[in-house]
């Protein structure tokens, strides 16, 4: 049987340019054996040699130039110079490397970044040069492309003993494949060469049969064909160890020996999992020009004229045809894509091998994934032409230019490298003419293998032409190659592109049978930067991009004035409020929020006050109040700072109250939380109504009782809260209007973002225009003469989706920034300290017992309004015995430190108010002294009872605080944030102008109208769904609700601890 060379082709199909790889990192290839594969040593010689030289250098050094290079290798080699410098070096390598010996006369070097290999008769040019040696064998030898997994257990013996029954051999297989799926480290290199190799064996002996094998088994075997060959391209080692080209060989050889044992007919088509078989049978003298495939599918191939085929047919009677589709490139690792084919002819005993045909193949595959094609359109007056430059990578491709003129008239096409065509300096030329559909096929021989710049001029052909001509012009880049086998690369030896391919159809010509793929990529509009005076100098003919350019930046600096004066507003109601009725020796602290409803007039002018109820106590009734700022007003956020002498254990209820003061007292309290600032515990009361006399139930005084854990876990509370949130946060374009009360992310910035993202669409925008109508794209939307198609909706969602990088980088900026924390100097006490009198001294000592009775943990009872030093002593023997009922206490915990400590810091103001009370002065001078004395003792006995709990039991401090705080950035990463907008903006706005001048007026009005297309879908489409899409995944998630963990709550802490310093005369307790 004769053997067939088995190749591929591959084509490749860019718009504009091809981009060529990333360039390497900065650091040159290193001399050194520093890179191993596959036990064989690598070094990168970088000393310039002659051909001869390096070889000679090589084997001084133990090896020789590099000799192999398949697809590990090249994968390998890929891999291992990403971040090396090597785009300026080439490399020689050794004899045959391409498969067969060079020749005296021939030298082979391969250039990296791309990664290509070249012949050169020129075997004295001085080059780098790369050198191999192999390796002894070591169990510590790196093996980067070998998986850990390879040495394990082969698969079983008992497929190699069943092959001769096709029954067995597949009920052995679905036990293999069960055993690979749910193995770790499966499927090994050995494991699946054994399963392929087997299967192929048992389906090769099918021919040997008399009989068509029935539909069961037939499908059997191709199932398990596609389980090995889809668990073989998902393995989880695929980047390091890649799958040998010889496990593709063979599963494709199993599909061919299938369709051979299914030939009952003259036609039929097969289709599995990964592909689909087409195979027809002709006499010799029928097969010229027959079409393989399907027209319908445009996946088919025309083969040449009998004439081209006769020798190689002429011998046989019958000859059998099999075109064979890939849904994948078999070989994923060389970064192809697309649907692949190979064509077979073959007769009764083997395969025809065909090469070198007098005629071409033509073969066409259509392309599914096709990105946007980008044209242009040009108008052409008298005496003017249109340049079009062209910026190719690879001098392999050709590149299909398209020039459609509004008339029917014939155009004249230059072509030139390195600058504009001038009538002179020109290196081909052409004439399009209507006939030939004003195409122009630029080849890689009339590149002449050069990259670089290239530039076309068109002009009608008559110069005299006074009419106006309008030109729309596209172009993009094709390359068709072939996979060797042998080599274990693609090549593009006998292949070329076909002039009907389109940007949604494959065209490639080739003299040999081979496997054939395809593949599509697109870039934006070319725009020629040396061109911007010129075009920029057209604004007095084109001047609509740069009037609505204009119109837009006026209205964002309106914008942003307005934002400045709503941020200086916003700054002064984010102030956190101290309460000033809190006791100054109180020194557990709550942090109460209260949230005001949108809806109309809910503020209120009214005299607020508040209480908490807790598990182990009651607070006082306190006035929620602020004299440097409004409170309660619609939709805003309030905070207040409460300091109570004990922990109240858990906050069960809170009373609100309003005095119905004021010209508007109608409140709407939407929720209020209050949060332990101890143990950082939140507790949530759901509010929703109105306290007012006429509205709601006409009550101004109510009770709520703290929200149960199902019910702030409750999906419809988290998405309600999350989406009304979100809407005045994440919507960027919304929330310039009423954003969060309390966010380091300012209008000012919110509307430099929204500009700065508007510019960056209009951009992306005008770069990715006027795309060709695809006919058979269904129609949405028809309005009048408009119709809306989903191509252009797509077009639009992919240009917002551009946006979503810059989005998530600057506004994370901004909204990340902790705001710049400047210690405010406290205030100075300017007014006189108030005269200390005998009922000061009463009051202050009797608020401080009452204080302390609101526990019922303290077991001591309000005292009676006191009168006079008499009833001071009284008094304080009430507080000896509380001090004693806390000494007695051997367990200590939270609510004995702070009551011990609100104790001492009373006392000591007592103390400090009896020592300035002078003693001539007070009616009874006996008790005063008594009184003095006995509060000297219970200072010093309640600092020795503060002191034993503080030690049993220390104060609790969140531990957990840095853990659940927010990321947040450093103060000046605000100027990184400007730049970057100021950066991306700039660079957008001169792209913009640039592709609005390049286009001409009545395209740049066209671009206008489609341009708000695309912002009403980011507006109004993209950014409420990713809103919506944020709140139901808190919603799922059940994220808890964050806490207050910012420097505003430390100093307003500090605040308290200034009032209690004053109070005791103190620095500390």
């Amino acid at each position: 049987m004769d053997t067939l060379l088995h190749t591929s082709v591959f084509l490749w199909i860019s718009v504009g340019f091809l981009l060529a790889p990333q360039g390497s990192g900065a650091n040159a290839l290193s001399s050194q054996c520093d890179l191993v594969f596959r036990n064989v040593c690598y070094e990168f010689v970088e000393e310039l040699r002659n051909w001869s030289q390096a070889r000679s250098d090589c084997e001084k050094r133990g090896g020789e130039l590099l000799r192999v290079m398949n697809s590990p290798v090249k994968l390998f080699l890929k891999k291992a110079t990403k971040q090396r410098n090597t785009s300026k070096l080439t490399w020689w390598l050794g004899e045959g490397v391409k498969g067969e010996p060079s020749g005296e006369h021939k030298c082979t070097y391969m250039t990296l970044n791309p990664l290509r290999l070249n012949t050169t008769s020129d075997c004295k040019q001085r080059r780098s040069f790369l050198c191999t040696r192999n390796l002894p064998s070591s169990s510590s030898t790196v093996d980067t492309a070998v998986s850990g997994h390879a040495s394990r257990v082969r698969p079983k013996r008992s497929m190699a003993s069943s092959v001769s029954n096709i029954n067995d051999l597949l009920r052995e297989a679905k036990e293999e494949l069960r055993r690979i799926e749910t193995t770790i480290g499966e499927p090994t290199n050995p494991s699946r060469d054994d399963f392929v190799r087997y299967l192929l064996e048992g389906t090769n002996r099918l021919k040997l049969e008399t009989t068509v094998p029935n539909n069961n088994t037939i499908w059997n075997i191709v199932n398990c064909t596609t389980g090995i060959y889809f668990l073989a391209l998902r393995k989880c080692d695929i980047q390091t160890n890649p799958n040998a080209v010889s496990f593709f060989e063979q599963v494709f050889e199993i599909f061919v020996v299938i369709a051979e044992v299914l030939r009952t007919s003259e036609s039929f088509v097969f289709w599995h999992r990964t592909g689909t078989v087409y195979q027809r049978s002709f006499k010799q003298d029928e097969i010229g020009d027959q079409i393989l495939g399907s027209q319908a599918a445009n996946e088919f191939v025309v083969l040449p004229s009998y004439s081209a085929l006769r020798a190689d047919v002429e011998k046989y009677d019958t000859i059998t045809t099999q075109m064979i589709t890939f849904n994948e490139n078999p070989h994923p690792y060389d970064e192809i894509t697309g649907i692949v084919c190979t064509v077979i002819i073959s007769n009764g005993d083997g395969r025809i091998k065909m090469e070198n045909l007098p005629e071409m193949i033509e073969i066409f595959l259509p392309r599914t994934d096709v990105a946007v094609l980008m044209n242009s359109t040009v108008v052409l007056e008298e005496n003017t032409y249109s340049l079009t430059t062209i910026n190719v990578t690879d001098p392999n491709m050709t590149i299909i230019f398209s020039v459609q003129p509004n008339v029917q008239e014939s155009l004249i096409l230059k072509l030139s490298q390195g600058s504009p065509p001038t009538s002179t300096y020109f290196n081909h030329s052409t004439i399009l003419t209507p006939e030939g559909l004003y195409r122009w096929l630029i080849t890689p021989e009339m590149l002449q293998q050069t990259s670089g710049v290239w530039y076309i001029d068109a002009r009608h052909v008559n110069s005299t032409w006074d009419s106006n001509m309008t030109l729309e012009i596209n172009s993009f880049m094709s390359k068709c190659l072939f996979w060797h086998v042998g080599w274990e690369m693609w090549i593009t030896d006998g292949c070329e592109v076909g002039e009907k391919t389109t940007p949604y159809l494959t065209h490639c010509r080739c003299n040999h049978l081979t496997l054939f793929g395809g593949s599509f990529f697109v870039m934006p509009n070319h725009v020629d930067v040396s061109r911007t005076a010129e075009l920029f100098a057209t604004v007095d003919e084109n001047y609509v991009v740069l009037v609505l350019m204009c119109a837009f930046f006026a209205l964002y600096l309106l914008t942003l004035v307005w934002a400045c004066f709503a941020d200086r507003r916003s700054r002064l109601k984010r102030k956190m409020t101290l309460l000033e009725d809190n006791h100054p020796g109180a020194h557990y602290n709550y942090l109460i929020s209260v949230y005001t409803g949108n809806r109309k007039n809910s503020g209120t002018t009214a005299n607020v006050t508040v209480m908490l109820t807790g598990s182990e106590g009651e607070s006082e009734t306190h006035s929620l109040a602020d004299p440097d700022k409004p409170v309660f007003e619609r939709g805003g956020v309030d905070m207040f700072l409460m300091a109570t002498p004990f922990p109240l254990g858990e906050v069960q209820s809170i009373r609100l109250q309003h005095d119905n003061s004021g010209g508007q007292p109608s409140w709407y309290v939407n929720k209020v939380t209050v949060q332990d600032l101890q143990t950082q515990h939140v507790f949530h009361y759901f509010c929703d109504c109105w306290l007012s006399s006429d509205h709601g139930d006409g009550t101004t005084k109510k009770t709520f009782h703290a929200a149960r854990t199902d019910e702030i876990a409750n999906f419809r509370y988290i998405f309600k809260n999350r989406t009304s949130t979100g809407f005045r946060d994440e919507h960027i374009w919304v929330s310039i209007v009423d954003p969060p009360s309390r966010t380091p992310f300012t209008r000012v910035q919110r509307v430099s973002c929204c500009m700065c993202l508007l510019l960056c669409t209009m951009a992306i925008n005008i770069a990715f225009w006027n795309i060709p109508v695809d006919e058979s794209s269904p129609v949405i939307l028809v309005i009048g003469s408009l119709q809306l198609t989903w191509q252009n909706v797509m077009v639009g969602i992919q240009s917002g989706l551009l946006m979503f990088p810059i989005n998530i980088l600057i506004i994370t900026i901004f909204r990340s920034i902790r705001p710049r924390s400047v210690a405010k100097k406290p205030k100075r006490e300017d007014q006189k300290m108030d005269a200390v009198t005998v009922p000061t001294v009463l009051k202050d000592i009797g608020e401080v017992v009452s204080l302390v009775s609101k526990s019922q943990r303290n077991k001591i009872s309000e005292t009676p309004r006191l009168e006079s030093i008499t009833d001071l002593c009284s008094t304080l023997d009430t507080v000896h015995e509380f001090i004693q009922l806390m000494q007695g206490e051997c367990e200590s915990d939270p609510h004995w430190v702070y009551c011990s400590k609100f104790l001492l810091a009373g006392l000591c103001h007592l103390l400090m108010d009896l020592e300035k009370l002078d003693g001539r002065n007070v009616p009874c001078p006996h008790d005063y002294q008594q009184a003095l004395n006995v509060a000297n003792v219970l200072v010093r006995k309640a600092e020795m009872v503060f002191s034993c709990h503080l030690a049993s039991c220390p104060p609790t401090v969140t531990k957990q605080k840095k853990s659940t705080a927010s990321c947040w950035l450093p103060w000046w990463c605000v100027f990184l944030g400007w730049f970057l907008l100021l950066s991306i903006s700039a660079v957008s706005t001169y792209f913009t102008l640039l592709y609005g001048f390049q286009y001409g007026r009545e395209k740049s009005i066209k671009w206008v109208m489609s341009l708000g297309l695309s912002l009403f879908q980011s507006i109004f489409i993209l950014q409420p769904l990713k809103v919506i899409g944020i709140a139901v995944v808190f919603a799922l998630l059940l994220k808890p609700v964050s806490v207050e963990e910012n420097d505003e709550v430390k100093q307003v802490l500090m605040g308290q601890r200034e009032k209690c310093k004053r109070f005791t005369g103190r620095e500390t307790l």
